[in-house]
C-alpha cells in the first residue's frame, strides 16, 4: 500500500508528534509514505492533488480544505484520511470569535473524509456530527527518549519546568502569579524554561534552556516538577498536551490545569495535580516542595502512565486504522 502524507509544515512539532514518529513504523507495516508539503499556489495544489491517484490513499494533516481544493483532491484520491490534534476550527489568537469561514471549511473537510483521526474526546465530539466514522488515537511519544539514569546529584534547587514554543508562552504568563508566591516562600525554588524564546521575568529566578533533543532531555531529567497551565476556551479545550506526557516520562509530578487532555493524562494526586484557582497552584506546587518523596512517587507512577502512550502502542494502533481505511473491504490480519 502506499499513503501520501500532505501537510503545512512537516518541521513543526505538531506533524513531528503526530505523523513523523510512525513513519518508519508504517513503513515496516507495508505502507509505503510520501510526504508533501501543500503548496500555496492553486496550480501547484491541483498538480499534487491530481498525483493522489498514483496512492492508495492520502492522510492529510491538520489543514482544512477550500471547497475547490477539496473537490479536486477527492476526484483524484481513492481514500481520503483526515487528521488533527488541535482545535483548528478555533483560532488559537481569538478562540472566542466565531469564523464562519473556519468552521465551513472544517465542516467540509472532515464530511468528504473516510476516515477521521482526533486527539482526544472533545476533537471527536466536534467531528462526529460530520463524520461518524471519528477514531480517536492520543499522541504519542517514545519513553525511551526521556530519562536518564542515574538522575544529576540534587543541588539544593527544587526545580519548576515548563517546555513548550514561543507561540504557548502566554500560557505560562497565566500562573505567574503563583510562581512568585511560592519563589517568596522558598528560595531555593527556581524556574526552568525550555523553549526558543523567553519572557521577560527578570525578577524571578529562571533557568533559560534553549531546546533541543539533547537539551529536553537532560533538562526534563534535571528538574522536580512538571508545570502545564492552559486557560479554559474552544480552542484550548481541544489542546493534547504533549507537554505532560513529557513530564511523566521523565519521572517528574505534574500541576497541570484540567482543560483539554491534561485532565485524561494526569491522574489526580497519583501522577500529579490539577489546579484551577491560583490558590490551587500554590498550594499543589507547595505541597510537591515539601515533599520530595512524593515527587518521586508521582514520579514514578508517572513513567508507568506515560508508557500506555509509547509509540510502539499508539502507534500500532494508528497503522491498523489507516491498513482498515485504505483497503476498500476493511479486512485485515492484525
Amino acid at each position: 500500500m502506499r499513503l501520501l502524507i500532505i501537510t503545512n509544515n512537516p518541521e513543526r512539532a505538531s506533524f513531528r508528534q503526530r505523523v513523523g514518529a510512525y513513519l518508519d513504523l508504517l513503513a515496516g507495516h507495508g505502507i509505503e509514505n510520501e510526504v508533501a508539503v501543500l503548496p500555496k499556489g492553486f496550480l501547484a495544489r491541483r498538480r499534487l492533488f491530481q498525483r493522489a491517484g498514483d496512492f492508495d490513499g492520502v492522510f492529510l494533516h491538520k489543514k482544512m480544505l477550500t471547497a475547490h481544493d477539496i473537490r479536486c483532491l477527492r476526484s483524484h484520491s481513492r481514500r481520503l484520511i483526515y487528521n488533527f490534534d488541535d482545535a483548528v476550527m478555533y483560532s488559537d489568537k481569538r478562540p472566542g470569535v466565531y469564523s464562519r469561514t473556519h468552521v465551513w471549511r472544517f465542516h467540509r473537510t472532515v464530511r468528504r473524509a473516510d476516515l477521521v483521526i482526533v486527539g482526544s474526546r472533545y476533537l471527536a465530539d466536534l467531528a462526529r456530527p460530520f463524520n461518524a466514522n471519528t477514531q480517536v488515537l492520543p499522541l504519542g511519544l517514545n519513553v525511551r527518549d526521556y530519562g536518564i539514569d542515574p538522575r544529576p546529584t540534587p543541588d539544593g534547587k527544587v526545580r519548576l519546568v515548563w517546555i513548550g514554543s514561543e507561540s504557548t508562552l502566554a500560557y505560562l504568563e497565566i500562573i505567574k502569579p503563583a510562581i512568585e508566591r511560592v519563589v517568596a516562600r522558598f528560595d531555593n525554588a527556581v524556574i526552568r524554561i525550555i523553549c526558543d524564546a523567553f519572557p521577560a521575568w527578570h525578577d524571578l529566578p529562571v533557568e533559560q534552556v534553549v531546546w533541543s533533543p539533547a537539551s529536553r532531555r537532560t533538562s526534563l531529567a534535571s528538574s522536580d516538577i512538571g508545570l502545564a497551565p492552559l486557560p479554559d476556551n474552544p480552542f484550548t479545550r481541544g489542546k493534547c498536551s504533549f507537554k505532560v506526557l513529557e513530564y511523566s516520562a521523565s519521572g517528574l509530578p505534574v500541576v497541570a490545569s484540567p482543560i483539554g487532555t491534561n485532565a485524561e493524562y494526569v491522574r489526580d494526586s497519583v501522577t500529579g495535580f490539577l489546579a484551577t484557582t491560583m490558590d490551587d497552584w500554590v498550594d499543589k506546587i507547595v505541597r510537591l516542595i515539601e515533599n520530595p518523596g512524593q515527587r518521586r512517587s508521582m514520579g514514578r507512577e508517572g513513567v508507568e502512565r506515560a508508557r500506555e502512550f509509547d509509540v510502539s502502542i499508539v502507534g500500532e494502533r494508528l497503522c491498523k486504522l489507516i491498513a482498515m481505511c485504505l483497503w476498500e473491504d476493511r479486512t485485515c490480519d492484525w
